[in-house]
């Protein structure tokens, strides 16, 4: 036989479960009104405002510079402001590849740069300026030269073509090369010269550059110490100074060296 229970004995434990479900529901009320409020008050006081902007990754241009682009300055609001429209703002910039714009903590901000990389310098006679590697060339001359030296690469097109070129280039072989000449007096190819760092000089086409001069390497193990010019433009031919100039035997001819 089942047990009745009498609805007098259930009544306490009702009214104590839909007190608790009522305190529940009045913390939770409470909880939201007080961090509304907290953050109405906050957004309201001094403490919401920008005490600080850092800037990270800024190389080619100091981070005062990102700061003014960025249009941020102490004592703005951390609400008055969309990180996505900063980022956007400071990536109009042509040297910058990217941007990240964080909110740290209640007062501070953080601005991440990602610069194009530099890859050479443009002679433009009595001065040099920076390319990077999405050829832009910074409208700024420098005095200090610290890396390859391209002549003759005014024509942003061929620029392009070059950059193109070296960023498929490995970093050694890159690292080794001093100047980059485009050879203006031929119509038909893109003929340049390149003189390295340890004293040989290739003689290449500017399309198929990427493709030789990887193999630069292997081909100097070859040459045992000697120095001469190196022709890329068809398969790859060593030719010494020695002989260049005229002080070899007379008879020596280009030197075949394969592609390993």
């Amino acid at each position: 036989m089942d047990k009745v229970i009498d609805i007098e004995e259930r009544i306490p434990t009702l009214r104590e479960r839909r007190r608790k479900r009522s305190n529940r529901k009045f913390a939770a009320l409470l909880t939201v009104f007080i961090s509304l409020l907290f953050i109405l008050l906050y957004s309201q006081s001094t403490y919401s405002e920008i005490r600080d902007i850092k800037v990270t990754g800024a190389e080619l241009f100091d981070g005062e510079s990102y700061k003014q682009a960025s249009t941020l300055a102490l004592g703005d609001s951390m609400w008055s402001f969309d990180s996505g429209e900063i980022e956007r703002e400071i990536e109009s910039l042509e040297w910058v590849e990217s941007a990240t714009v964080k909110k740290n903590w209640l007062s501070s901000v953080e601005i991440e740069i990602q610069e194009f990389v530099e890859m050479g310098y443009l002679d433009q006679g009595n001065s040099y300026q920076v390319v990077l590697s999405n050829g832009v060339v910074l409208n700024q001359p420098i005095s200090v030269v610290e890396g390859p030296i391209f002549s003759n690469f005014e024509d942003e097109a061929k620029r392009e073509a070059l950059i193109e070129q070296l960023v498929k280039t490995d970093p050694e072989v890159q690292n080794l090369i001093s100047q980059v000449i485009l050879d203006t007096e031929q119509e038909r190819a893109d003929y340049i010269t390149i003189y390295m760092n340890d004293g040989n000089e290739i003689k290449a086409i500017l399309s198929t550059l990427a493709e030789k001069i990887n193999y630069y390497p292997s081909v100097t193990a070859q040459l045992e110490g000697r120095q001469g010019i190196i022709d890329m433009e068809v398969g790859i031919y060593f030719r010494s100074y020695n002989d260049v100039f005229g002080l070899a035997e007379a008879g020596e001819e280009l030197e075949n060296i394969e592609e390993q």
